[in-house]
This record gives C-alpha cells, structure tokens and sequence, in this order.
C-alpha cells in the first residue's frame, strides 16, 4: 500500500491544516478538468483523496500510524489470500497470536485489533467489506477589502469562490446521465481485496475501484467520473456595520462539496479594512486630531469637529488645554455589532505659526516678558 503522507507531500507530525492544505493543492493540480484525457492525473487524483480520507480522520490516522509502525504496509512477499477466523476481513488472528507470542510488537485483545482493522480498512468479518463512508467537504475561506465608508456602514458584497462543487450534470455521482455504477469484479462490491503480508494477512483498499466497490463504466463527460468539478461560484455577503480589520464571517455549507452524498463544508469570509486618511480605529473608537492656535489652546474656544460620514459638530475647547489632549464626545465612533457605538476622540494639536507678522511677532514678545519660565525650578 502506498505511503499517505508520501502521497500528500506531508511529514508524519503533520498537522491537520497542513494536511488539508496539502489535499487541496494537489486535488487542484491533479482534477481531471485541468489534465483532461490524462489517465494519470486522474489516477493521482484518487490517491490524493484516498490518503486524504484516512489521515484527515483522527482516528483512523492514528489506527494508520499504528499499523504502520507494525509494518503492516512495508514491501513484502505477495501470496494469496489467507481466510481469516474471526475479526477484520483478511486478517487471521491464529498467525498474529503466534507472531505476538514470539514477542512481536504491541499486545492487542483480538476483537480490538478487528476493529482497528475494520475501521481503516472497511473490514467487518470474513467474506464482508464496508465501502468507505460519506466524508463532509474542506472549508474554504475568501478574502474581502472593503473601505473605511463601508465598514462604517455595512454594505453587501460579492464574492468569487473557486471551489470543488457537486457536478451539475451527473449530480455527484460520476457516472454519465442514464448509467450507473457497476459492481467491481475484482472485489466483488466489498471495496476490499487482502495479501498476505509478513506474519499476518491484511486487506486493504481495492485497486481497481479505489475501495468504492463499484467500477464507473461510463464516466460522467463534465467530470470524467469524479463527481465533482471546479467552478467559480459567486455569494452575496453581508458586512455588517462596525466590522473589525480581520473578521470573519461564517457561510454555511458553501464550502467544498461532500465526498459520496456527504455535506459541504463552511465558507469563511475574512474582512480586511482600509485605512481613513483622517480617523484611526480603536476597537470601536475613533480618534481624529484637530488643530488649534495658541490662543484657542491657552483662553479656550469652540472648535468645529469632523465626525465619520462627512458631518461636523461643535466642540468646546477648555482653556489651558495642551497640545496632546484628548476629548471625547460620546457615541460617535464606530458601530458596535451588539448595539451602539463606541466614542470619538478628538486629539488637540496646537500649531505654532511658521512666520509671523511684525504685529504678531510684538505681541508674543510682550506675552513672553509676562510668562514664568517653565523650566525654572522652586525649592
């Protein structure tokens, strides 16, 4: 049996994520929609998703482990099949009990063993198989930009989505319309054949129908008999009003589509959001600086401010104020998606001008000979 995580281009600690990653690249590359007519492409595209079926199941990824480290899939001699006694299909636990007696490895009760088996395999007893369950799609995530204006107000989007989606024309099931599926002869419809192997003798997943137990004589013509094809699919989704710079909106069942009438995953929508050229975001608040002369900064005045969406209010600004100051005016940031808004922080900048007048330039010295040096120390 081929290496899964060779077949996958992963390391045996791979994550999941790397994993699906992983899958889906190489389902992408390999679909038979971009290789079409190439029987290779097609038979590296079953592998990908038989290795993916096993190592994106935690539990059988780690009955695989296991069976691996047991050398279960290394090379060995080819034999026939060797009628088991009871537990897995394919597997005689008289030839394991001896070979474990003799010190072989980990020690197994045998009905846990079958069912270790059974599970990874499809075996449940001599003579029977079980065909590989349905398996629910990838999820698939989708990046948005949207401007400072709409997050502020929320607005609906459209979104394309390049994904792997139930074939129209055969409606998943592979086979071209008015035909179905026959039974495998090499399997019989188990979707399992067994060889010897070492001590014992194991099943493993047919070659020819690739553990499905059935054999598509007439391949569906849109997607050469995998049941699905890539299509651009394009959603409406709606930003709410106050989203953050990262979100992620969750739309389900738009995801990949399930494997053998399974469920399609979820599509998430990752928002990004673009600057403003006159507010900063804080959480939901907002902050603005505004400019000030000295004379507004040291007697007080009252300013207009710019709120978010184009509008102005008026600010009182208190006498002494310093350049740096803060100033808030109550819910009128940004929205909160439970309710509200949160607060405008107006930041006072005093200028200083540039150049001065003769008239100004008098004054301030005369404003300067009445100040108290504000770098002098008292004792």
């Amino acid at each position: 049996m081929a290496d899964y995580y060779q077949t996958l281009g992963v390391s045996k600690n791979a994550s999941q994520d790397e994993i699906k990653k992983s899958f889906r690249k190489l389902a992408r590359q390999y679909h038979p929609d971009k290789n079409p007519g190439d029987k290779a492409a097609e038979d590296k595209f079953k592998e990908v998703n038989q290795a993916y079926e096993t190592l994106s199941d935690p539990e059988k990824r780690k009955q695989y482990d296991e069976l691996s480290r047991l050398g279960a899939f290394g090379a060995g001699p080819g034999g026939g099949f060797r009628p088991g006694a009871g537990g897995a299909q394919g597997f005689d636990p008289r030839i394991f009990q001896q070979w474990q007696s003799q010190g072989g490895g980990a020690q197994f009760e045998m009905g846990d063993l079958g069912d270790l088996l059974g599970n990874l395999f499809g075996g449940a007893g001599p003579g029977r198989g079980r065909r590989r369950q349905s398996e629910r799609g990838a999820d698939l995530q989708a990046d948005v930009t949207v401007s400072f204006d709409d997050a502020l107000h929320g607005v609906t989007v459209r979104v394309p989505v390049e994904k792997q989606d139930t074939c129209v024309t055969c409606h998943g099931s592979g086979a071209k319309p008015g035909t179905t599926p026959k039974v495998c002869p090499e399997c019989q419809g188990r979707g399992m054949v067994a060889r010897n192997q070492g001590p014992f003798a194991l099943s493993e997943p047919c070659p020819r129908c690739h553990g499905q137990g059935t054999i598509i004589e007439q391949p569906c013509a849109t997607c050469h008999g995998t049941g699905v094809q890539t299509r651009t699919r394009r959603y409406n989704v709606k930003i709410p009003a106050g989203v953050k710079d990262g979100s992620r909106i969750r739309i389900k069942g738009k995801g990949e589509a399930g494997l053998r009438g399974g469920p399609a995953g979820d599509l998430y929508v990752r928002v990004r959001v673009e600057t403003d050229e006159l507010f900063v975001r804080r959480g939901d608040d907002l902050v603005v600086d505004v400019p000030v002369t000295v004379a507004e900064a040291a007697l007080g005045a009252t300013v207009k401010v710019p709120t978010p969406g184009g509008g102005r209010v008026s600010l009182k600004v208190p006498a002494g104020s310093q350049d740096g100051r803060c100033l808030r005016l109550r819910g009128m940031g940004m929205p909160k998606l439970k309710g509200g808004h949160g607060n405008l922080l107006v930041k006072l900048r005093v200028t200083i001008p540039a150049k001065l007048t003769r008239e100004q330039k008098q004054l301030f010295e005369k404003l300067a000979a009445t100040l108290p040096d504000p770098r002098s120390t008292t004792d």
